[in-house]
């Protein structure tokens, strides 16, 4: 599974102008690719919505070696109703943390050196008031599991991600595809995982010849596909070929051959 990566987390956007200021001028992240698309993505990149949208990727480096955020917003939509499902993502920046002060960007500190701020339309980040020496500052997403076991039997045991860190009194697991990548982390909750309107998309790399057998898979361990394979057409690049599945907790993950 060395060859799999995680690659970014998709967002649903409301208010473009605020959105772009934040991951801009407080992150400090760079727009790495904008599309316009005229109607809606066959495997629902956008959401469940048919109409016209755009797509914006930004992060601190490229796409190839950086896990990055895919913003899609689609016209017309002002706001999402957020569910308990996506917990935040954390980075270790002491110029995010910077840049945050200095534009009076609200901060809460959540544990010594650790700061909590939201992006426009509620999605939490952690940013560690630290620098690493890696190029990519995104350490990790954060997910919301009603079962902690489950969820470990799926991403690991059929997803093939690794276990750095577990703590069962926490209810928390920290798990990965290699040690240089993004990781993914699952907190467990009570009660069940309410994804609402807002709810968004964890997508990784996977070698194309996979991408079959994954699906194949998923089929003999009667677990959710929600977009068999299927190829997308990206403006300017190449065809990609992608499955969409779900978790236990009907998570979204994406596979994209790479």
């Amino acid at each position: 599974m060395a060859a799999r990566r995680a690659l970014h987390f998709v967002f649903k956007v409301g208010n473009r102008f605020q959105t772009a200021r934040f991951y801009r001028d407080v992150l400090g992240m760079k727009v790495l690719r904008h599309e316009e698309f005229e109607e809606g993505c066959k495997a629902a990149c956008n959401g469940p919505y048919d109409g016209k949208w755009s797509k914006t990727m930004v992060g601190f480096g490229p796409e190839d070696d950086h896990f990055v955020a895919e913003l899609t917003y689609n016209y017309g939509i002002g706001d999402y109703k957020l569910g308990n499902d996506f917990m935040g993502i954390t980075l270790a920046s002491s110029q995010a943390v910077s840049n945050a002060r200095k534009l009076e960007w609200p901060l809460t500190e959540v544990a010594e050196g650790v700061f909590e701020t939201e992006a426009p339309g509620g999605y939490k980040f952690y940013l560690q008031n630290c620098s690493l020496p890696q190029s990519d500052p995104v350490l990790k997403v954060t997910l919301a599991v009603s079962d902690l076991h489950k969820s470990l039997n799926y991403w690991c045991d059929l997803l093939g991600m690794k276990i750095y860190e577990k703590d069962e009194e926490k209810q928390r697991a920290l798990l990965g595809y290699a040690d240089n990548q993004c990781k993914l982390e699952l907190q467990g909750v009570k009660g069940a995982v309410d994804h609402a309107a807002a709810f968004g998309r964890i997508a990784f790399s996977c070698p194309q010849k996979e991408l079959p057998d994954l699906e194949d898979l998923m089929k003999r361990e009667n677990q959710k596909i929600l977009t068999p394979l299927v190829s997308l057409d990206t403006p300017g690049k190449a065809t990609v070929q992608v499955v969409i599945l779900a978790d236990p907790d009907g998570h979204e993950i994406c596979f994209v051959e790479g």
